[in-house]
């Protein structure tokens, strides 16, 4: 039994919109499946049988707070002139420049996507070359051991390193981008404008992946989702997810 992290789940007022700045923003292509839903998928990406991670951006009537974003991407760059470029073209599609806090002396930059969702682009580092344009994932929260201890039981990717200060998770195929858990001061106030989405390994049942989520402390979660063919839950720091059916 075994779950996969398949799609980062963003929301968005415009949800067309949304979907296509990020689009340009990672070079992949554009689906809207229904109403409501833009999909951003590299090119032969499976659902089913996820190498790395796709995007998508759902539609909501509220817009984002001022607090910001437990969840973001953070984006891989190779060198000190495509960071400064792709900072440039970022923002010639429509990012803006954030302040989270980080200061004059980081080697980052830190942006928002047209509806204020955080992203940075990060300076080149050794371990993100092969990721792909997402380098991680990154979620914000107060123990990251109790999230590594979680976490490692929930996904079937590797856990490759748990500290009091971060966690850090990848794909045991060593494909994709990585997922970390960074010790972040303050606690979740608001929903979560961006989270993961999990789908379950062929032959795996959702309702027992469910219910093994539950068990290892996973809560119910209704955001008004109604009757629909996926589960939201929260993991114990109250970070939102959704467990797909496989269809």
């Amino acid at each position: 039994m075994a779950l996969r992290p398949v799609q980062v789940n963003i929301k968005a007022v415009d949800d067309s919109a949304v979907g296509r700045f990020w689009a340009e923003v990672l070079g992949w292509g554009v689906s809207s499946s229904e109403p409501g839903v833009t999909g951003v998928k590299p090119a032969g990406f499976d659902r089913l049988d996820p190498a790395g991670l796709c995007v998508d951006v759902i539609a909501v009537p509220e817009p984002k707070t001022a607090v910001k974003n437990r969840v973001h991407i953070d984006l891989a760059s190779t060198s000190a002139a495509h960071q400064a470029e792709l900072v440039a073209r970022l923002q010639a599609i429509g990012a803006t420049p954030a302040d989270v806090g980080q200061g004059d002396d980081v080697p980052w930059t830190v942006l928002a996507d047209p509806e204020g969702n955080e992203f940075c682009v990060l300076e080149p580092r050794e371990v993100y070359r092969d990721t792909g344009p997402i380098a991680t994932v990154v979620v914000d929260c107060e123990d990251p051991r109790a999230m590594a201890r979680f976490w490692d039981e929930a996904i079937d990717w590797t856990l490759h390193e748990a500290t009091d200060d971060h966690a850090v998770f990848r794909s045991a195929t060593g494909v994709g981008p990585y997922l970390e858990f960074l010790r972040t001061p303050g606690v979740k106030t608001v929903p979560d404008r961006i989270h993961l989405d999990l789908v379950p390994d062929p032959g795996d049942d959702r309702a027992a992946e469910v219910a093994r989520l539950r068990a290892l402390g996973a809560t119910d979660l209704d955001v008004g989702q109604g009757d629909v063919p996926w589960t939201c839950l929260a993991d114990p720091e109250g970070h939102e997810f959704c467990v797909l059916a496989r269809s």
